[in-house]
């Protein structure tokens, strides 16, 4: 049986690290054929997507060429080549359509797919994230963000999303150490806000799908989450 399960948490969490303990264990216990995937990167645009997020001063050129969709240029092109695309602005709605195309891509080329073949996918990160960080995070508006989730997801949703809760100072101290080189930070966003608006998001979508959400306390032992992880998923299996 197909199964799509969802890892989502703020910055430090530990999301991605119960993520792949899980597919360790699916392909090991139950000898299921996992995919894994991770939002972005998992596919050229979202490639793309992450080398810009991690270089904002730095504009994208994307050019279509014969042997792939897309293709990043290292140098720039001059005005009188084929139209290209910038992704240069860290508007939040720049944002947004940059996460849906990437999105789009990897529904279409990976997550359909295999969940067509009955396979188990995992992914880190997926729709709920660009509510959680564009939406309540950015302030768009919400009901927009539905909309090109929809458009991205063509209606594929998570049997299973998995929410590894932390308090944000906890989260970014686990993952900077104290230093604020977060890329979505930003000139004029304070950081820490930011990351309570992401979190209360997060909580927020948990409590109206009750069922689909598992909220699970990061500050637990790794071990402890895994289990609580492993045996809802285990309960999943035998439905």
């Amino acid at each position: 049986m197909y199964l799509f399960i969802t890892f989502e948490g703020g910055e430090g969490s530990g999301k991605s690290t119960q993520a792949k303990t899980l597919a360790e264990r699916l392909r090991k216990e139950k000898g299921s054929h996992v995919i894994t995937v991770e939002e972005p990167g998992s596919t050229l645009l979202g490639k793309m997507l992450k080398a810009w997020l991690a270089h904002r001063d730095s504009a994208l050129t994307l050019l279509p060429r014969p042997d792939t969709q897309l293709s990043l240029l290292e140098t720039s092109i001059d005005d009188n080549s084929l139209p290209d695309i910038l992704l240069h602005a860290a508007a939040p709605r720049t944002e947004l359509l940059a996460f849906v195309i990437a999105r789009t891509q990897l529904v279409e080329e990976v997550i359909r797919p295999n969940l067509r073949n009955d396979n188990i996918v995992i992914c880190d990160r997926f729709a709920d994230s660009t509510v959680a960080y564009q939406g309540y995070g950015r302030g768009l508006d919400l009901k927009l963000v539905e909309m090109s989730n929809n458009i991205a997801t063509r209606g594929i949703k998570p049997n299973l999303t998995v929410l590894l809760n932390l308090a944000p100072k906890e989260g970014l101290f686990r993952k900077f150490g104290g230093k604020k080189d977060d890329y979505f930070e930003g000139q004029v966003i304070d950081l820490l806000d930011f990351h309570r608006r992401v979190r209360e998001g997060y909580l927020k979508l948990a409590e109206q799908e009750p069922k689909r959400w598992l909220v699970i306390d990061a500050t637990l032992p790794k071990e402890e989450i895994a289990e609580i992880i492993w045996q809802k998923v285990s309960q999943l299996l035998k439905t």
